[in-house]
């Protein structure tokens, strides 16, 4: 009963009371229930099934993967929350650890790609990321065929070219598409000594471009021993600049040294200056390398090689020697190494096209998925959440109407992040 302020019965204040109390039982009925409509959202349980699923570390048989949200949940043999399908193969999704995809691109002419910058042999700060268009039409066709993420880089037209960037090939836009980052690139051999047309002091020799490079390292160098020196205000007057920062970070092994480079004494001289400055690197492509020793070197050394492209085009003088039968001297020293397309030279779609060279050299099936998942994402260091199918990893994997090797096969379902990104 409610009272006026005579202490009287008021059925008008009753009847509103009434009807607040109707409203917040609605209201709190309503909140409880969007509560528990997001909940089950987040943490809806979803399955696939593959007659043969490839982990990329082993092989397994009339299973489920399951998922939730983003992360994969596990492997059951049994079905787990929604079965969003049954398919004949399940694989991670590909990673192309070399690419210009998104710089270079499809239906546009070649003097508007920016995979080279052309004002400075030793520009470090250019961010390959910067350069990068989703609109590229080649993104489209790498997320059909499951290659979902590259590691996008500047060009070897210059000694040092600028920062690079593991991203997701399925993003709106290039900010939403960055996953990590995985070194400075560089480069040696022919490239740098035939861009004498371009802005800036430019090397006409191989020993031209180290010395260059040397140079500046040096430079660096001495800063750093200076500071460390340093006391007091005096301390405080020793200055870095951005591009010497990033400098800093590559002789502090911190960041790694993306090197292009094709041929053995190219190669040898790489090391050389590994050797003077105590870099970290990584040896991108060692296509012309056709004996075995330098791959026993890096080996030795625990340098990865980031391996590649096959079915590209020998065009220059540097590639004479490039075969696939190279292929056996890389897996015969054991080194750690990737699989790269270095698109466009070979079109990122392909990169698992690639991997029937290495069949042919003595990989298993399941060890040729591994070059291109696994192992890739090893080299980039985003093996914590990608290159294998396996609990707490993103669930980015491919679904294949018939095994992957057969010819005609081809991903009639392709998942990113636990999100359908292309079916058929």
């Amino acid at each position: 009963m409610i009272l006026n302020g005579d202490g009287l019965f008021s059925p008008i204040s009753s009847v509103l009371a009434f009807l607040n109390l109707i409203f917040m039982t609605c209201a709190a009925a309503a909140m409880a229930r969007a509560n528990k409509r997001a909940q089950r959202k987040d943490g809806t349980m979803n399955c696939v099934f593959g007659e043969k699923i490839y982990t990329g570390k082993s092989v397994l048989e009339g299973c489920y993967l399951v998922f939730t949200g983003q992360k994969i949940m596990g492997i059951s043999k049994s079905p787990i929350g929604e079965l969003l399908g049954k398919y004949a193969f399940v694989t991670p999704a590909f990673i192309d650890p070399h690419s210009h995809i998104g710089m270079a691109r499809a239906g546009e002419p070649t003097k508007e790609a920016e995979a080279n910058d052309h004002m400075d042999p030793l520009f470090v700060l250019p961010d390959a990321l910067d350069s990068v268009q989703m609109d590229d039409p080649a993104f489209t066709d790498a997320v059909e065929m499951g290659v979902l993420y590259s590691c996008i880089l500047p060009g070897s037209g210059n000694i040092i070219s600028g920062l690079s960037a593991v991203i997701r090939n399925y993003s709106k836009n290039s900010t939403e598409a960055l996953v990590a980052r995985a070194g400075v690139k560089s480069a040696f051999g022919y490239n740098p000594m035939s861009t004498q047309d371009w802005k800036g002091q430019r090397p006409s020799t191989r020993m031209g471009a180290i010395a260059l490079l040397r140079k500046r390292l040096d430079e660096v160098r001495q800063k750093e021993q200076r500071f460390r020196k340093a006391k007091g205000s005096k301390k405080d007057e020793i200055t870095f600049s951005a591009e010497e920062n990033i400098l800093r970070e590559v002789l502090a092994r911190k960041t790694r040294l993306r090197a292009h480079v094709h041929k053995i004494d190219d190669i040898a001289a790489l090391l050389r200056l590994v050797d003077e400055y105590n870099i970290r690197i990584s040896v991108e492509h060692a296509s012309d390398v056709h004996h075995p020793g330098i791959f026993l070197e890096l080996k030795k050394r625990d340098i990865v090689v980031t391996y590649g492209p096959l079915d590209g085009f020998a065009y220059k003088v540097e590639l004479k020697h490039e075969n696939w039968r190279n292929i056996r001297y890389l897996l015969d020293s054991k080194v750690r190494f990737g699989l790269m397309t270095d698109h466009p030279v070979t079109p990122a779609r392909q990169i698992f096209l690639q991997t029937r060279w290495f069949m042919r050299a003595g990989l298993t099936k399941q060890e040729a998925i591994e070059v291109v998942t696994r192992r890739n994402a090893e080299i980039l260091d985003v093996d914590k959440i990608l290159g294998t199918l396996e609990k707490g990893k993103w669930a980015s994997f491919i679904c294949w109407n018939k095994d992957p090797f057969d010819l005609a096969s081809y991903p009639i379902a392709v998942y990113g992040e636990g999100q359908l990104l292309y079916s058929e």
